[in-house]
Parts: structure tokens; sequence; C-alpha cells
């Protein structure tokens, strides 16, 4: 996925993340300057489906027109790992995968046999 919020606001006419930010107050979403940076630079991970929403209704569009789709990076993931499976490799990148063990601590009870 490809995060589309600064060509939007540039759109809009929102050239720096502090009039966003100041326009999102203006909707009720209250963001950090340091997660507004974060939204303005980077792609997020994740994200509120009510911040989704608010920063759709600032800047009038839908949430395709923000998060758009890039299926040729999935497709070459998918390459890379049915590669690396037809290698003998475990993961992808090439490192061993580590080995699963329960955590057995108070009040936790052993796994199913």
């Amino acid at each position: 996925m490809r995060w589309n919020l600064r060509l939007k606001a540039a759109e809009r006419g929102i050239w720096k993340s502090t009039e966003m930010r100041r326009r999102l107050a203006e909707y009720g979403l209250e963001i950090s300057a340091g997660k507004m940076s974060a939204l303005w630079t980077t792609t997020p991970t994740t994200i509120r489906l009510d911040d989704l929403d608010v920063i759709c209704t600032v800047l009038d569009c839908a949430p395709a027109e923000l998060l758009v789709r890039e299926p040729e990076q999935v497709e070459a993931r998918r390459t890379q790992i049915r590669a690396a499976r037809a290698a003998g490799d475990p993961s992808p990148d090439g490192s061993p995968s580590p080995a699963v063990t329960p955590r057995l601590g108070r009040n936790r009870s052993l796994p199913p046999a």
C-alpha cells in the first residue's frame, strides 16, 4: 500500500503538516505533533478507522484515494517467498525461523498434548 496523504493534502491547498493538524483539530481529531509528523512523512502500519474517517472528511476524499493498492509489490513478495521455499529456506530472507516454546508461568496451563 502507498500512503497518499501529502498528495491529497496538496490538492486541497494544505502544504504543511501543521496546517493539516490544525484542520483535523477543527473536526475534533487532536493529533500530537509527533504522530502528525509520522502520518505526514511515512506510511503508517496502522491507523484507526475513526482517524481515517476524519482525515477523509477534511480532505474530502475516500479512503481508497489515501491508501493506494500496489499489486505489483504483493506479487514480487509472493515470488520471493516461493523462490525461497523452493530453495529449502524456511523464510524469505533465509534466516531460520525461531522455535516456538511455550512460556509456563503462574496460572498458565500446559498446552494440549
